[in-house]
């Protein structure tokens, strides 16, 4: 149970060859240590990371109780630097960078938010970070982007991985169980993200690489087999679900961007993120589970399909995106116009498609997670399958689904639903 999964030392050692390239691929992270439990490890861990000789203990007031108080104490040199209800933005930000001045690199104890402001604040300024999760309740640990929400807008940043990442299993079978079932939905997002990318790569010839799935493959069907025991504290489940986010959060090093976990699933949650007024306090996870659910569900209703209606070209009201949409209806006018096909493109992608519509059909069939599969999974670990079941109005969430398109530039089946004229009507069940 101790360690790292042999794939994972890989990447750590810089060994990992891309079979696509024939290339290792460079990982920036020193340590990534699995353990029952890292108490009595804290200084021996953080040891060789070049850090510095003081450390900031960066945590809130849950994850401090949690491991925080005891981490800090196995640091005599150390300075501990408490958040009050972070959130993941730059005004957070702004407040950890102040915080921190004195110290020479950052140790996160947390999960999304503290991990990702401290990736962010020390790329910035130079300094190293390292992290010792407190929740298996996303993939972001080892990624080298920060999910950072600037003036209403939630960005994915380009940051660097932290130095040392930390899994104590005992600290991560005893966090709430929906932060379990958060991590859950962020890891299965692996299908609907790779058919998305995958679709995008083969009608706009945007880059895919096969990669970030290649190294995923033998561990998906385990985290599914494993499902029930995620929320009854079995170490090895948990184990399970921990080496699928750490291998979907490398996905990142492949291309150094978040494609491969994170296509029209997660646009559906950063629209929530963004728009939900108030927002109804729901976990990335969370959000990006339902999402996951939403996208495949649409991807297997357009696959079925062994024809393809003709596709429209869009016409885009840029007054009811901005009416919509507040002060982020200008960036989200902005992504849909360079989205948008023309005529020309328009009559050119539905030529393309009555001529490769079989053959690309088939492949991303081959590549997608069957449904049933997908929502038997989900039950046995009794992770929601509704917004309403995390607390999302559905009619909001159906706005979500019919206006996530425009929030990144990603093309993604919501996009290709949308020109069909089909997104429209399928929105309208969901939630």
């Amino acid at each position: 149970m101790t360690g790292a999964d042999p794939l994972i030392q890989e990447f750590v050692h810089g060994r990992y060859v891309d079979r696509t390239t024939g290339k290792t691929v460079p990982c920036s992270l020193q340590k990534v240590v699995t353990t029952e439990s890292t108490a009595g490890q804290e200084a021996e861990l953080l040891s060789g990371l070049g850090l510095g000789e003081r450390l900031g203990i960066v945590a809130d007031e849950n994850t401090w109780e949690v491991a925080g108080r005891r981490i800090q104490a196995a640091l005599p040199n150390s300075e501990a630097i408490l958040l009050e209800h972070p959130k993941a933005d730059e005004k957070n930000a702004a407040i950890l960078k102040d915080k921190s001045r004195h110290v020479d690199g950052l140790v996160a104890v947390g999960s999304g938010t503290i991990n990702d402001l401290c990736k962010h604040v020390t790329f910035a300024d130079g300094r190293g970070c390292a992290v010792f999760g407190t929740a298996p309740s996303m993939n972001g640990y080892v990624t080298s982007t920060a999910s950072i929400t600037r003036d209403g807008y939630k960005l994915s940043l380009k940051s660097h991985a932290p130095r040392g990442v930390f899994y104590d299993l005992s600290v991560l079978a005893a966090a709430p169980v929906r932060m379990i079932r958060a991590g859950f939905g962020d890891a299965v997002c692996r299908s609907s993200a790779q058919v998305d990318w995958l679709l995008s790569h083969r009608l706009l010839g945007t880059v895919y690489e096969q990669g970030p799935f290649d190294i995923q493959a033998p561990y998906e069907p385990i985290l599914l087999e494993r499902a029930e025991g995620l929320v009854k504290g079995d170490l090895v489940a948990m184990r399970a679900l921990t080496d699928m986010l750490t291998l979907g959060g490398f996905g990142v090093l492949f291309t150094h961007t978040s494609h491969s976990g994170s296509m029209a699933e997660h646009s559906i949650s950063h629209y929530i993120d963004m728009f939900a007024d108030p927002h109804p306090g729901t976990l990335h996870g969370e959000q990006v589970g339902v999402a996951t659910l939403t996208a495949s569900r649409l991807q297997a209703r357009i696959l079925a399909l062994e024809t393809l209606p003709p596709l429209q070209v869009r016409q885009i009201d840029d007054e009811k995106i901005r009416r919509l949409h507040g002060k982020s209806g200008d960036e989200m006018v902005k992504v849909a116009h360079a989205k948008a096909l023309d005529a020309e493109q328009t009559r050119a992608m539905n030529e393309r498609l009555e001529r490769s519509w079989p053959e690309l059909r088939s492949e991303l069939l081959a590549i997608m997670l069957p449904l049933e599969k997908l929502v038997a999974a989900y039950a046995a670990s009794g992770t929601a399958t509704t917004a309403a079941g995390i607390g999302i109005a559905p009619c909001f969430y159906r706005r979500a689904v019919l206006n996530a398109r425009d929030v990144r530039d990603r093309w993604s089946f919501l996009d290709l639903a949308g020109d069909l004229d089909f997104l429209e009507g399928f929105a309208e069940h969901e939630g």
